[in-house]
């Protein structure tokens, strides 16, 4: 007997999954976005995770900066249409929701102080900016206030804290529930730690407590590699939902997974190499679509090891993937593994970007006092997508 996979409220957006793709960088565009989805309703006959596109930088938004506006783009299919923001000043976070609201970009709006990049937190951003807690429910509050009269809930996503010694999820979370978040999510990591090590999901069980009356779902993130570890994380820590990173790279099928699952079904099995070839042909065919053959065929590039891992493919053929420049090149490539019933080794071991941990970059006096809200020099980091 099937069990009803349980929904998530995220202020007025229901959603039918607690199923999140989470932003990651040169990933999580309009092609990856859509292939998970076409994925997870050909193995389960539905799609209703919600997938965040890549993170995009405020004042690049307000500013109109031509890279950061095709990144904000989203498929027909994509239902509810969500974005992350990643900024460091109330003032340009009001205009760029404000932008988002009277341009009918996005249907929600999360917002990043998780990110750990050394570049980031030297100038106050990312993961290193909670401990400067006034300014932090500043920011929040001003994306709440640009949502007025509308149906957009703003989320926040942050780590533990900057390190052991200084933490600042519980404050996090409950400055976030009084600006008007409608949601936290908690990667279970410092940034001291970055990826390194194990998420700590007992913390994400204490904000999960911390949050009790609030009536703010806390959604957890850290460590989500096979199906199984979804149901493990809310069972845990009780959380509403979790949010899925490096687990899904290579892997677009994950979601279908957790979301069979979670639902009690019987969970699709790792596809052969040969159906991974279609997979990729695929994912290629979208972002040639989407950035051009060319461009297209280049970003694919840094997909091959994620989607080859564990498979008993030689580095000569791995290497020939990965220069491809054209899709009748990269069909011809894949056409000597089409039929291939080999399955992947170990496929839901940790992936991506892992390293060690290290003392965090911060400004100077950063963390002289923690109510301090003056707005960092120079940490609107032009990039997107970190």
């Amino acid at each position: 007997m099937t069990s009803t996979l349980p929904q998530l409220r995220i202020g007025g957006m229901n959603l039918d999954s607690p199923v999140i793709l989470a932003p990651m960088a040169g990933v999580t565009n309009m092609p990856f976005r859509v292939l998970c989805r076409e994925i997870e309703r050909e193995l389960t006959g539905t799609a209703s995770g919600l997938y965040v596109c890549e993170m995009i930088t405020a004042r690049a938004l307000v500013e109109g900066n031509e890279k950061t506006l095709h990144m904000t783009a989203f498929a027909p299919q994509e239902t509810p249409r969500s974005m992350q923001l990643y900024t460091v000043d109330p003032e340009y976070t009001y205009k760029a929701v404000r932008t988002i609201v009277e341009r009918d970009i996005a249907d929600h709006v999360d917002m990043n102080f998780g990110c750990p990049v050394p570049k980031v937190t030297r100038r106050g951003g990312g993961s290193a900016l909670p401990y400067k807690r006034k300014l932090y429910g500043q920011i929040v509050d001003a994306a709440v206030r640009a949502t007025e009269g509308t149906d957009i809930p703003v989320t926040v996503k942050f780590r533990i804290g900057i390190d052991d010694e200084h933490r600042t999820h519980l404050d996090a979370g409950r400055i976030a529930a009084d600006a008007g978040a409608a949601a936290v999510t908690l990667h279970g990591r410092t940034a001291a730690q970055r990826y390194s090590g194990d998420a700590d999901w007992g913390e994400i069980a204490r904000l999960v407590e911390h949050m009790d009356g609030t009536g703010v779902p806390v959604l957890g993130n850290g460590d989500i590699f096979a199906p199984q570890d979804a149901q493990a994380m809310m069972d845990e820590t009780g959380c509403a939902g979790v949010v899925v990173g490096r687990g899904c790279l290579g892997r677009p099928w994950l979601f279908a997974q957790l979301g069979a699952q979670l639902r009690g079904e019987d969970v699709p099995e790792e596809p052969t190499l040969g159906e991974v070839a279609r997979i990729m042909l695929r994912h290629a065919e979208l972002l040639a679509e989407h950035e051009g053959e060319d461009k297209g065929c280049r970003d694919m590039r840094k997909h091959v090891g994620w989607y080859l891992k564990g498979f008993p493919v030689g580095g000569e053929f791995r290497g020939q993937l990965a220069r491809v420049s054209t899709l009748a090149e990269l069909k011809e490539q894949l056409s000597t593994i089409a039929d291939s019933t080999e399955r992947a080794q170990a496929a839901d071991s940790a992936r991506g970007r892992q390293g060690s941990a290290a003392k965090v970059a911060l400004p100077d006096g950063w963390l002289n006092d923690p109510e301090d809200d003056t707005v960092p020099i120079g940490a609107e980091i032009d990039s997107n997508g970190g």
